[in-house]
């Protein structure tokens, strides 16, 4: 199990260069079975990241470019009158996958953005009174563009919550920017990443997830952390139940990720801003490093 989890990370880092900690982050998210949002400037490798993550693990992929002018029938599908059926047929959407890479999710609008709630929580999509449910494994990737880009609209926290952790690239070092810069960016491999693992194995490696052990006192930290978050007074509103499982499961994932059966502090420190970044709206304006950084300080390890 620990070899897959390695030849997945090992073989989606040659295709991202420079960025094994992003990577690692991504597929916690994925092993906790949660939705990933990738907010960084345009030409930053996150529809690249997307796209090699799904063939590495061996799962269909389908990608949804966000526009301004997409209705919600263009991701989730449409029912068309068959004349020679004398009956409607329903047209799967995109949203019909394993993988789903929203593509700068932010331009399009809120009427669009909200169809993928009920995707995202419940894995179905429900459509004139039928309830379809999606592939296994499932999840969502989204990028989005900085919200003071032209052309965006704000997600409503309704919908950033449905997301279980937010990270961003980054400018790669220079190193890493060298051999970019060599290879052409990476195009000629980036269509062909080798596949680590299929659909079944990813779904063993979630279910590992769930079996990784919390420690009455882990939980005592974790439950101080979000209780913190609540009474400190420095963010709008604190962290809710749903933000503290969220914690709990990409810890663990975190874990097994580095070859554990165990969680420990370390693990919820390393997730924390990933996950609690886009859930929590400082008073004074402070960033997400700041936000979580501000909690792992105020909050003793018991």
């Amino acid at each position: 199990m620990q070899a897959q989890i390695q030849a997945i990370i090992q073989n989606t880092s040659r295709i991202i260069l420079g960025k094994d900690q992003q990577i690692k982050l991504a597929l916690a998210a994925i092993l906790a079975r949660g939705h990933l949002l990738i907010e960084d400037l345009p030409g930053m490798g996150k529809t690249t990241l997307s796209y090699t993550l799904a063939q590495v693990l061996g799962l269909q992929f389908n990608r949804v470019q966000f526009t301004s002018d997409l209705l919600p029938g263009d991701i989730l599908g449409v029912s068309v009158y068959d004349r020679n059926a004398a009956d409607f047929k329903f047209h799967p959407g995109p949203v019909f996958t394993q993988v789903l890479l929203a593509d700068e999710v932010n331009r399009a609008t809120p009427k669009t953005q909200s169809a993928l709630l009920e995707v995202m929580e419940e894995g179905q999509v429900t459509l004139e009174g039928e309830t379809r449910a999606l592939p296994a494994p499932f999840f969502v990737i989204a990028t989005q563009n900085p919200s003071q880009h032209v052309g965006t609209f704000i997600l409503p926290e309704s919908q950033l919550d449905r997301f279980l952790m937010r990270i961003k690239l980054g400018y790669p070092d220079p190193r890493a920017e060298r051999a970019l810069l060599r290879n052409d960016g990476g195009r000629h491999g980036v269509h062909a990443p080798e596949q680590a693992i299929d659909a079944s194995g990813l779904i063993a490696l979630q279910q590992a997830v769930d079996r990784v052990h919390l420690s009455d006192a882990l939980l005592d930290y974790l439950q101080a952390l979000l209780q913190y978050s609540r009474n400190c007074n420095q963010f709008k509103a604190g962290l809710s139940p749903r933000a503290g499982l969220a914690l709990r499961q990409c810890a663990q994932a975190w874990a097994l990720i580095h070859g554990r059966d165990f969680a420990i502090p370390d693990d919820i420190q390393a997730v924390l801003p990933g996950v609690a970044g886009h859930r929590l709206q400082p008073i004074s304006g402070s960033t997400v490093s700041d936000t979580a950084e501000h909690l792992l300080n105020a909050v003793a390890i018991p």
